[in-house]
């Protein structure tokens, strides 16, 4: 039910040298995707859930079939839309009694962000009854190869979840994992019951392929993976960006979220037809994310490229520059042309 002691013992080994914390296979939870794990956590918490905006489209929706109360918390571009402390402990002062559960995705899941404030929030964790739900399904394609986790600073307090889908490009596996402390044990035990009642266990023969992946060693492939997708991430950046259109580097993962400074529309669901219907390009609302619909955001995938492929051509050390975009990812170079001519007749 809690998954192959053997995966969980490699998770746990594999774990400890990445955030450098001493983890056993007792604190792994194997799921058939970390997103089942975490509709278990929002069934089984009994308090408040803080999601800052952007939020990944399906934090909220659990939350309310869980029956838990939101507090959507609205973030800036220049905290590179992440919370600062002072914004949770805002909403948490006004009833310390209460449980709370704060959602963080870095690298950030749209925006592309890596966050920065991760010892303040730290902080406001250990001084009230706050849990954090680290989300780092992104972790392995942080651009900077030295992502930092919010357990570093709080390990009692955060819940690791994460898993295969996206370093692996093996999302249809469903395979993803909680890491829960010790001092979390009570809680790691109802999700495990709620587990039993529920999926049971993953397929066995996906458990016994992740155990390679957690044993072997992958960094070749993770480092092209990051290369490739910084400088196609960092091409849409250059090429996208301007006075019409503002928009943050990305820093990790496969998306970017660039905000389209117009008066045209009404909201951004109303902004990404007109973009769809006059480009063909397809991107997500920025409420869609828990932004106010007036705020003209959206987020980006650039990922419309053969990635075995651009692999094949390149090695560690090649410099990826704008002619192998070109050549490897022309639906991308295509796609932000089109984006960038409809931003300048706006």
């Amino acid at each position: 039910m809690q998954g192959l002691e053997e995966l969980r013992e490699a998770v746990a080994k594999y774990s400890s040298k990445k955030k450098n914390y001493n983890y056993k296979a007792n604190n792994v939870i194997i799921g058939p995707g970390s997103k089942e794990l975490m509709f278990l956590l929002h069934v089984i918490f009994d308090g408040e859930i803080i999601l800052p905006a952007p939020s990944w489209v399906s934090y909220a929706p659990q939350a309310i079939l869980g029956r838990n109360k939101i507090q959507i918390l609205q973030t800036e571009r220049e905290n590179n839309w992440f919370p600062t402390g002072a914004q949770i402990e805002k909403i948490i002062s006004k009833d310390k009694d209460k449980n709370y559960l704060l959602f963080l995705n870095s690298p950030n899941n749209p925006s592309g962000q890596v966050c920065n404030k991760l010892e303040e929030i730290s902080e406001i964790a250990k001084k009230y009854n706050l849990i954090i739900l680290s989300d780092e399904i992104y972790s392995e394609l942080t651009f900077s190869k030295n992502f930092k986790s919010i357990s570093s600073y709080c390990p009692e307090k955060t819940i690791i979840s994460t898993g295969l889908s996206k370093w692996c490009g093996a999302g249809g596996w469903r395979l993803g994992y909680f890491i829960i402390p010790d001092e979390l044990n009570d809680l790691k035990n109802m999700i495990n019951v709620l587990a039993s009642e529920t999926f049971s266990a993953v397929s066995a023969p996906i458990q016994y392929a992740a155990i390679k992946a957690y044993e072997n060693d992958h960094s070749n492939y993770i480092t092209k993976s990051v290369n490739i997708l910084s400088a196609v991430g960092k091409y849409v950046f250059l090429n996208l960006k301007s006075n019409k259109v503002l928009i943050n580097e990305p820093h990790g993962g496969f998306y970017l979220m660039p905000e389209f400074l117009n008066n045209k529309f009404k909201t951004s669901s109303e902004m990404c037809k007109d973009i769809l219907n006059n480009t063909g390009v397809a991107l997500l609302p920025g409420s869609d994310f828990g932004f106010n619909p007036d705020k003209m955001l959206a987020r980006l995938s650039f990922t419309d490229f053969d990635g075995q492929e651009f692999m094949n051509n390149i090695d560690e050390t090649k410099k990826i520059d704008e002619n192998l975009i070109n050549k490897f990812a022309p639906k991308v170079v295509e796609g932000v042309n089109k984006l960038k001519n409809w931003s300048e007749n706006l």
